[in-house]
């Protein structure tokens, strides 16, 4: 049990700095192929699931289709593994003419056509981290070339980049990319090549990407396994908003958690739920990494659920662990948290998990104070639950996760 009331009185805090040129005012959304496609380029073999045009074309029309672009995903991203291995004539970056026929102007413009944006990639160093062509002594010329080609959005990976040369490199490439004529959302990976993730000296480094950068990448590559998603999450929940991870979170900068395993193989349906949840509480973008085909009824309704995906999409900052031991203490075998985050218009959102894997389920507890009324929504049911006093207790199952509005 914990006196929920003065947590959250600690929740409100504001951002340090921020990349103020009006982009990213709100966490990006969309579908990235890296997670669930990788670097698959035997088109022969494998005509459905390789990188090339048709995938994102597909991509398009199914986020369309089924229902994702209207609740927020819209953006189609290409990962690693897009270009030939040689530069042209004039020493430009070329998509594989096999795998992208028409070529990334004709595909950025289908995405256009689609009102989706075109998210791409490529990487700081001399070479992609799949062993494709980098940007390094090209800055200039391939930043103007992805401009021709429309792209809205990019990610700038740091492998095959001496990890002394990132900040003058990535403040270099954030110039180009604001003189560009296009208005492009900068994604970076500095943090994620830094022994201490960003966060030495008081988070000098995270205090420059928020100058330079609207969102980066902080720590691991996500895998399909409760393991790796688990982790991510563990590294994220921080316990004070004047954490420098936390504080250089909101409009314009974002911490990226990387993409949602939400509707692949490798999660139950509870360790989705938690997944989605907690990645709405920290303000991550959300990126769907799935075959789109393929996604379960139940899958599909944690993917777009709306008032969910509206705490993501809020205006405040960066949701926090609040307490780390939060089951109640006759249950000492298990293992509750409450994480909160303090939104725009007042409210408070809360997810109470149960990080334990002994069960059934674990009885969470939050008291706000002995006599405050406050008023509950439960955002996987979609429910009012009603006005409370004090104290409220919820049951819920091993790697799983209840969402809560919070009206005092």
């Amino acid at each position: 049990t914990m006196k929920l009331n003065l947590a959250l009185a600690a929740l409100y805090s504001l951002v340090a700095e921020a990349k103020d040129d009006g982009q990213a005012l709100k966490p990006p959304m969309g579908w990235m192929s890296w997670q669930r496609y990788v670097c698959n380029v035997d088109c022969e073999t494998y005509p459905d699931s390789c990188i090339n045009e048709k995938l994102y074309m597909n991509a398009v029309d199914l986020l369309k289709s089924e229902g994702y672009a209207d609740v927020g995903y819209t953006q189609v991203s290409i990962d690693d593994c897009w270009s030939t291995h040689e530069r042209d004539a004039n020493g430009d970056q070329v998509a594989d003419p096999a795998r992208f026929p028409s070529g990334l102007k004709a595909l950025g413009d289908y995405m256009h056509d689609n009102n989706m944006r075109f998210g791409f990639y490529s990487d700081i160093g001399t070479s992609t981290c799949g062993g494709y062509l980098g940007l390094k002594g090209y800055f200039e010329q391939d930043i103007a070339k992805f401009a021709e080609w429309g792209i809205d959005y990019l990610k700038l990976d740091g492998c095959y980049e001496d990890l002394a040369e990132m900040s003058d490199d990535y403040s270099a490439v954030s110039k180009l990319l604001s003189d560009s004529g296009r208005d492009i959302v900068f994604s970076c990976s500095w943090p994620a090549y830094t022994p201490d993730n960003g966060e030495s000296n008081d988070g000098e480094i995270l205090k420059k990407l928020s100058e330079i950068c609207h969102t980066w990448r902080n720590f691991d590559d996500v895998a399909d396994s409760w393991v790796s998603v688990s982790s991510i999450i563990d590294f994220w929940s921080r316990n004070t908003t004047d954490a420098p991870f936390v504080s250089v979170s909101g409009p314009g900068s974002w911490n990226d958690m990387d993409m949602l395993m939400v509707g692949n193989n490798g999660l139950s349906h509870g360790q989705e739920r938690t997944q989605f949840a907690l990645y709405a509480l920290f303000a991550t973008p959300l990126y769907l990494s799935t075959d789109l085909t393929t996604v379960s009824a139940e899958s599909k309704a944690i993917l777009q659920n709306t008032e969910i995906i509206a705490i993501n999409q809020d205006s405040s900052g960066q949701g926090i662990l609040l307490d780390d031991n939060a089951a109640a203490d006759s249950q000492w075998w298990m293992i509750g948290k409450i994480y909160g985050r303090a939104l725009s218009d007042g409210t408070f959102a809360i997810v109470m998990r149960n990080s334990g894997d002994m069960g059934p389920s674990t009885f969470i507890d939050f008291d706000v104070s002995s006599d405050t009324s406050f008023a509950l929504r439960d955002l996987y049911a979609g429910e009012d639950l009603g006005s409370f006093t004090g104290t409220f207790s919820s049951s819920i199952e091993t790697s799983n996760v209840e969402m809560y509005i919070v009206t005092l």
